[in-house]
């Protein structure tokens, strides 16, 4: 079985003393292709340095922390994509987060930097990795209202009567490694078409052991899981999964 972790940070500073055993363990396991996705400038950077290193199996997407207001900061990761353009497979993660961010006149101020993350996407005509952390229906809004076409749903925690008119529209969505353990992604994956779905570790969080730091070789039980809620095999979930992720992504892989 082979597998595409389609998000996580694997630059994260958690990593700088075990990395290349990370990155081993996830070869071993079956991992094909990891795409990290940094946060901010340094990380953009650091990002970019780590793909160069493993060329053909760790890709990136370059975004912004929707809970960081500084604008001078932001602006230099928009440049950076635009220069970057043929070095990175998507723009985000990004999008709205109202789980820490709670006033009206923030959030108004996310929606409009996540509109113009939507409109770099679309004119470099590039996937959108969207965070809507308790922000699902209104980053779905958004994405709809500006005609958003190549979408990636990341750890999505909103409704799933939303989740289902938005995969209805093509959207896909990433199950993350804590399906093993949360009845809301349970839900998410049984609602939706395995069509639609991809497979993310976001490590170092979200695995699939509580208080556990997660690595890309955990994007087993993502697919175990889903497996079991759908009845089917762990070869179909990591088939379809790997061919979404590599299609929707343009990869190029080393075999």
């Amino acid at each position: 079985m082979n597998f595409v972790d389609v998000h996580c940070h694997v630059e994260d500073e958690v990593f700088d003393k075990d990395r290349s055993e990370v990155l081993r363990r996830a070869k071993e396991a079956g991992v094909l292709a990891i795409i990290t996705s940094s946060l901010s400038f340094k990380e953009a950077i650091k990002s970019l340095k780590i793909s160069h290193d493993y060329s053909g199996f760790i890709f990136v997407s370059l975004g912004w922390d929707p809970t960081d207001f500084n604008y001078d900061s932001m602006k230099r990761v928009y440049n950076l994509i635009r220069e970057q353009r043929f070095r990175i497979v998507g723009v985000g993660e990004v999008g709205l987060d109202y789980y820490y961010v709670r006033d009206p006149g923030l959030r108004k101020i996310q929606q409009e930097y996540f509109r113009n993350w939507i409109h770099l996407a679309q004119d470099l005509d590039l996937p959108i990795i969207v965070h809507s952390r308790s922000a699902g229906k209104y980053a779905l809004q958004i994405l709809f209202e500006e005609g958003a076409e190549k979408v990636l749903m990341h750890a999505y925690d909103g409704r799933i009567s939303w989740a289902v008119k938005a995969a209805e529209a093509g959207y896909y969505f990433s199950i993350p490694t804590s399906v093993w353990r949360s009845k809301q992604k349970q839900r998410l994956v049984k609602a939706l078409p395995l069509e639609q779905l991809m497979l993310e570790t976001d490590s170092p969080v979200l695995s699939p052991f509580l208080g556990r730091r997660n690595e890309p070789a955990n994007i087993i039980y993502a697919a175990k899981k889903i497996a079991e809620l759908k009845s089917i095999s762990v070869n179909k979930v990591a088939d379809v999964t790997t061919n979404n992720a590599i299609n929707f992504f343009s990869l190029n892989i080393n075999w």
